[in-house]
């Protein structure tokens, strides 16, 4: 099928100024055919029953499922399953497996069947271990199989990753779990920001960003298996002004520089008056043309815009993503 333009939930996973009922609204008037859901998205609804309870939980995903049935909007899946894999305390990873039990009952309420794993980016109490990160991920992916229908799982590599932290190193856990339902989602911010951004430098990139990125894209066209992509997530972000270090407004002790530039500026494709700057376009191409995916491209968003309480952000951020949909569209001809 040909690609189809999907939308995050607008949730920075610290604010909800903004109802999901109106997003989900927004986002299907601006011609968007899914959604990703966020956890913390049910959460919020579920308190609203009194307390985030598993009944609540599931209660909410049933209210969230009929408000996307309502506006004809496919739910990709929900995110993210955080801090899994390599825990050195396995009686914190056991629970983690009970976790994940519930969110088996949540995705088949919500009518979905993708799990995404992102990267763990705990600095302590995990490990990088390939043998027990492959272990961990075996297991969910076998409990998956279980389910009826079948879970899958897509795993992200994030950008700050403590151990995983660039495609390369997600794909090798995905070919050695090697299970019909563990593939990964690639996103093109986590990609660049890695590999060729760098938000503490004076010039925002890396040393060698240009050759890096050209080598890493043309091994990912050569090495991914386009069947293992459960979907795709097309991002730019914005161009610090200066170092994202201590002092900069962005800055938070203890956190990796990268996760605090995504977490407050990320912007969709095409935005260069706003400071976008990441080769998302070359990125694009390479998954969508060069591999020749054609599933969920989901234009996933993080951004300080929306804690903004303007009642129009949700209609803006709708038409801006759809608007960088459509320009990709046109300029890969998809």
């Amino acid at each position: 099928m040909p690609c189809a333009p999907a939308i995050a939930s607008m949730s920075l996973g610290r604010a909800w100024v903004h109802a999901l009922p109106e997003k989900l609204a927004r986002a299907s008037e601006a011609g968007f055919k899914g959604v990703e859901i966020f956890y913390e998205d049910l959460e919020y609804a579920a308190k609203s029953y009194g307390e985030a309870s598993a009944e609540n939980l599931l209660v909410a995903a049933g209210e969230v499922r009929k408000l996307c049935d309502a506006h004809g909007l496919t739910i990709i899946g929900l995110q993210p399953f955080l801090f899994y894999e390599g825990l050195t305390d396995r009686s914190k990873h056991a629970k983690k497996i009970e976790k994940l039990k519930l969110w088996f009952r949540i995705v088949r309420t919500l009518g979905t069947d993708i799990i995404q794993i992102p990267t763990n980016f705990l600095t302590e109490n995990v490990t990088g271990d390939m043998d027990l990160i492959v272990q961990d991920m075996v297991e969910v992916a076998d409990l998956g199989l279980q389910e009826s229908p079948p879970v899958r799982f897509a795993y992200e590599n994030l950008a700050w990753g403590t151990y995983i932290d660039t495609w390369d190193w997600m794909w090798e856990v995905v070919r050695r779990v090697d299970k019909p339902n563990f593939g990964c989602c690639l996103d093109t911010f986590n990609i660049a920001g890695r590999v060729w951004a760098d938000p503490t430098s004076v010039t925002g990139t890396t040393p060698n960003a240009a050759r890096d990125l050209q080598d890493s894209i043309e091994r990912l066209a050569q090495t991914v298996d386009v069947r293992k992509i459960f979907y795709v997530q097309v991002v730019d972000a914005e161009r610090m002004q200066s170092p994202l270090i201590e002092g900069h407004p962005f800055y938070v002790e203890g956190q990796p520089a990268r996760m605090s530039w995504s977490r407050n500026a990320r912007l969709f494709l095409y935005e260069q008056e706003k400071g976008g700057y990441l080769p998302v376009v070359n990125i694009a191409r390479a998954i969508l043309k060069d591999l020749g995916y054609n599933g969920w491209v989901s234009m996933e968003l993080f951004s300080r815009t929306m804690s903004d309480p303007d009642k129009a952000v949700p209609f803006t951020h709708a038409q801006r993503g759809i608007t960088a949909w459509n320009k990709l569209c046109q300029e890969l001809n998809l």
